[in-house]
């Protein structure tokens, strides 16, 4: 899976981020803060991809370069400018290959206080390996992970390592060809094309990059449970329903007026080293019905969760085949994904530990974790049907969900995603404090 996320990242030449933002009241302690950045280098951010020599090797993992110094802002911003700083450290350019992979900056607010920005290439971590090694930092812990040095084999030894290690993973391609199949036709009879005849409404936007409006809604825990307790629901349910409303908010709706939702389901196991050790489970819920009971959407998860695991050695069937895929293949996969529906991604990391917030050695006063895709045209944006994601993470007695979305045909600014966050959260009779 990490494979296939490099070779998405080259292909795409574009690929998520991950971004994480502590905001302190007071000003951060730099000495605490660059004993953090030293032992990031010894946890799962801490490395790189070299590639094979061969076009179709395996890719592997190597130590990490040094990571530099931490980037601190020359001037004070006003607490008000936070999140466009936020969202300008979030496109300086990072890579799992060349690096960095991660980077590490400050920047002091008028009044004494400070924002810390942590952001790091998806193929290296996902959001559970993010803060795993954040929390190791943190308590000083050394992955020990033994990384070789880049560039340490040479090319003869490399090609000899790399062949030897295609040769014991050919015996597994004709399944993994069947499984593809087999897969690629339950697909077509889930997403059956359109009778002939029928045309497909065309759309389209400019093919350059667009930047995507984000906000921050945060929320006492204590009145989120109470509202979760009201619904008889849990709180992954309720968050679910939030996006649900929030979908219903911004027209995401099919023509049944249901939403989709997509959940992000970690596999992570104990001493698990992958980059990304996810798998995603798929649900369509009424929007309306949330508002009185989160009884069928719980159902309706549950149900996929296990669909999903029925099913699982089916949808891993073509991971064998990743070496072997061009690059232009890749880019078609994704297109061809991504225009079926209209799905809402929602992640909830749920609690966070409590060092997560410490990062220099001191409690934060809010944190939040982003996923950001920097470089999606608004041509592509069209082809998907737009795009709407919510993370959240709860730390310090706050619930914080970061929400990104953008709407074809628009309107595309902070300002009018905040108002339909607004909407969403008082349908249910909640007002969250919101940023951006």
């Amino acid at each position: 899976m990490d494979h296939a996320s490099y070779i998405a990242l080259r292909a795409l030449r574009r690929g998520p981020v991950g971004q994480s933002v502590w905001i302190y009241n007071r000003g951060v302690d730099m000495d605490g803060l660059r004993r953090f950045q030293r032992n990031l280098e010894n946890t799962l951010l801490g490395r790189r991809i070299e590639r094979s020599p061969l076009p179709f090797g395996r890719h592997r993992w190597v130590a990490g370069a040094r990571s530099g110094a931490i980037a601190v802002s020359a001037s004070e911003r006003p607490r008000s400018q936070v999140w466009d700083w936020a969202n300008e450290r979030a496109k300086i350019p990072v890579d799992p290959e060349t690096g960095p992979a991660w980077h590490l900056a400050v920047q002091p607010l008028v009044g004494g206080g400070a924002a810390v920005s942590l952001v790091f290439s998806h193929t290296i971590a996902d959001g559970a390996a993010s803060t795993l090694s954040i929390v190791s930092a943190v308590q000083g812990h050394s992955w020990d992970l033994g990384y070789p040095d880049p560039g340490s084999r040479s090319v003869g030894r490399a090609l000899r390592e790399d062949l030897g290690t295609t040769a014991r993973l050919l015996p597994g391609i004709p399944s993994a060809l069947i499984g593809t199949v087999r897969l690629q036709r339950q697909q077509a009879a889930a997403h059956p094309k359109p009778k002939r005849g029928t045309r497909k409404k065309k759309v389209s936007g400019p093919d350059v990059p667009v930047t995507v409006p984000m906000v921050a809604a945060s929320i006492d825990i204590a009145t989120f449970d109470e509202k979760v307790a009201e619904l008889s629901g849990t709180r992954n349910a309720f968050v679910a329903a939030l996006a649900a409303r929030l979908g219903h908010a911004l027209g995401r709706v099919d023509g049944d007026g249901q939403v989709m939702l997509t959940f992000p389901v970690s596999e992570r196991t104990e001493g698990d080293t992958r980059g990304n050790a996810l798998n995603v489970i798929t649900v369509t819920v009424d929007p309306d019905t949330v508002l009185t009971s989160l009884g069928p959407l719980r159902k309706a998860v549950k149900d996929a969760l296990v669909e999903m695991a029925a099913n699982r050695d089916a949808i891993m069937a073509p991971l064998p085949l990743i070496p072997f895929v061009p690059k232009f293949l890749m880019a078609t996969v994704e297109k061809a994904v991504l225009q079926e529906g209209q799905p809402i991604g929602c992640s909830n990391a749920g609690d966070m530990p409590a060092a997560l917030s410490r990062i220099d050695g001191t409690e934060a006063d809010f944190f939040i974790g982003r996923m950001i895709e920097n470089g999606v045209t608004e041509a592509a944006f069209a082809r998907r049907g737009g795009h709407l994601a919510l993370g959240v993470t709860i730390s310090n007695g706050t619930v914080a969900i970061s929400i990104a979305s953008w709407k074809v045909g628009g309107p595309n600014s902070a300002p009018a995603l905040a108002d339909a966050v607004t909407k969403a959260f008082a349908d249910f009779g909640l007002a969250p404090t919101i940023q951006w």
